[in-house]
């Protein structure tokens, strides 16, 4: 009876069970009152927008759509890095104080989603749920790259009391940028769900930039003059005639973020049976949009990222469909082609565009880089110099390699090597590591390494707009991620206790005992009897007798009639 008594009563089913008394109870389910810090500010910051809408409308309603943007990746810290992903190829091209003062329409955004993160961090630290910060080999590269390009040369070009204008300072915040982008996407991005939502997101952008790329080098549907509006260079608006720059405002990056989606869109391939005809589709239009850009170089890249990804997914047969399909896209192409060839019916037999290349580093870059030790700390992180006579009103450094000698010497040299070793190790891991989203995004940066490996004998590639944020983008989400435990705890097995020694007698044996017979089972219907406490679930269990043993007395046997058990 009194284990009846102190029975708790099983709620029947669509019963709400009754609340523990420590708890507050108000109607259905528990609630919370409402925290002061957040009402607080929250009434008067809508009685602040609701005066400002009065006044400044337009001013309004951007920071109606910024809070409302901060408290969706406050709550879901994965948009941030959707966001940035798909606009970035859509928004780069516009030119930087055009839109925005300084910034860029796509690095304010980054700034916006950063503080916000950065400040949802802050409030989680006092909860320990922060993840443990690791510098890997690929962390170590972006840090070294990102010291050897800003503070070495400044440190170098204030020493040397050389002036420090805003283009160096700009240039010096360049990979700084881009190591804020690998920590935000890091940061935000925490499940293969959401790596595979954001390289379907970089396909999907990528497959527009390189739409409008393949419209504008043919001159349809007015497609030029609308990029010429919005994404003309410096106002030239003939930067770039016949020629596919799109949203990027520069064929090479063009085709960079085409090549490297290119490899996202076979690993997707592989992965995702049901999509093949959605994404041979994609495959085409970004294999069209990599030729648009009328660049040699791209061409060249792209040969070297199909090469690349046949290797790494394993599938040989991939390069044979490589030369019908360019067949194909050159042929739809051909005025663009065309255009290209006839640069080398120059009276040098060469284009001009390469003569003008080799014409410009012998001129402004190499004299100054190799004079006087220069390009063991670097020149200076501004990698383009003033020149009146130009249309855009500079000359930039157009040799990867000889960027690096000019904004960082030697450190930078070898951080960008060790950065190419580290990637392309984490690339190929990740890639034939599983079938997962990280794996697609592994042949995705495996590939992207290679070609910008290799185009950087012409450009830089690798802080091209576009093809930069796509790198340290897979750089991220190739990145290994360290499951968590789940919260229940593994029951372990129980440790052994340890007895006491035996004790061996030289004297007589004691007469034997009568043996134990084994219990007799429980009839038909019953249920057999439990040790310890009853059951609270089945009232037809009793308890059983809990046998004792009684201390023995000093001095006392194993044998002892003493210590034997009650009841045996």
């Amino acid at each position: 009876m009194a284990s009846a008594a102190l029975r708790s009563p099983v709620p029947h089913r669509g019963q709400v069970p009754p609340p523990a008394p420590a708890l507050p109870w108000r109607g259905r389910g528990l609630r919370y009152p409402a925290s002061r810090w957040i009402a607080v500010p929250a009434v008067t910051g809508a009685a602040g927008l609701g005066v400002l809408s009065t006044l400044r409308p337009l001013l309004a309603a951007v920071l109606a759509v910024l809070a409302v943007l901060v408290a969706a990746v406050w709550a879901r810290p994965a948009l941030a890095a959707c966001l940035l992903i798909f606009l970035t190829p859509l928004t780069a091209g516009i030119d930087r104080g055009s839109a925005l003062p300084v910034l860029r329409p796509q690095e304010a955004l980054a700034v916006v989603l950063g503080g916000t993160l950065a400040a949802r961090a802050v409030v989680r630290l006092r909860t320990g749920q922060l993840p443990r910060i690791r510098l890997g080999p690929v962390e170590w590269a972006l840090v070294l790259m990102a010291v050897a390009s800003s503070l070495l040369p400044l440190l170098r070009m204030a020493v040397l009391q050389e002036a420090i204008g805003q283009d160096d300072v700009l240039y010096a915040l360049v990979l700084w940028k881009y190591l804020g982008l690998y920590v935000l996407i890091r940061a935000s991005v925490s499940t293969d769900r959401h790596v595979r939502a954001c390289l379907w997101l970089s396909v999907a952008a990528s497959t527009v930039v390189a739409g409008l790329a393949i419209l504008q080098s043919l001159g349809l549907f007015g497609v030029p003059h609308l990029l010429a509006t919005y994404y003309a260079p410096f106002g030239y608006t003939d930067a770039f005639a016949a020629r596919g720059s799109s949203t990027l405002g520069l064929p090479a990056a063009t085709a960079d973020l085409a090549v490297i989606n290119l490899a996202i869109v076979a690993g997707l391939w592989t992965r995702f049976r049901r999509y093949r005809p959605v994404l041979a589709v994609a495959a085409a239009v970004l294999v069209m949009g990599a030729l648009s850009a009328g660049e040699f170089s791209s061409a060249l890249g792209l040969l070297a990222g199909v090469f690349c990804i046949a290797i790494v997914i394993q599938k040989p047969r991939l390069l044979w469909t490589v030369g019908p399909a360019a067949l194909v896209a050159g042929f739809a192409l051909w005025p663009v082609i065309s255009r290209r060839l006839s640069g080398f019916e120059s009276a040098s037999g060469l284009p001009v565009s390469w003569t003008g290349r080799l014409a410009n580093l012998q001129a402004y870059f190499w004299p100054k880089l190799f004079s006087g030790g220069n390009f063991l700390l670097g020149v200076r992180p501004a990698a383009r110099i003033p020149v009146a006579t130009q249309a855009t009103g500079f000359v930039w450094i157009e040799s990867g390699y000889t960027w690096l000698l000019w904004a960082g010497g030697i450190p930078l040299l070898a951080g960008f090597v060790f950065l190419a070793w580290a990637a392309a190790r984490r690339g190929w891991r990740a890639a034939r590591g599983g079938m997962d989203g990280r794996s697609i995004a592994g042949i995705g940066l495996f590939t992207a390494i290679v070609v910008i490996c290799v185009l950087m004998t012409f450009d830089p590639h690798l802080t091209y707009r576009g093809t930069g944020d796509a790198f340290f983008t897979l750089l991220a989400l190739a990145a290994p991620r360290t499951v968590r435990a789940a919260s229940a705890a593994v029951p372990t097995a129980p440790s052994a206790v340890p007895t006491a020694p035996r004790t061996v007698l030289t004297g007589p044996s004691p007469a034997p005992t009568a043996p134990r017979t084994a219990p007799a089972a429980p009839p038909a219907g019953t249920t057999a009897p439990l040790a310890g406490r009853p059951s609270e679930n089945h009232a037809t269990r009793q308890a059983a007798p809990v046998r004792r043993r009684t201390p023995p007395a000093p001095g006392a046997t194993q044998h002892d009639p003493a210590i034997r058990e009650v009841g045996q």
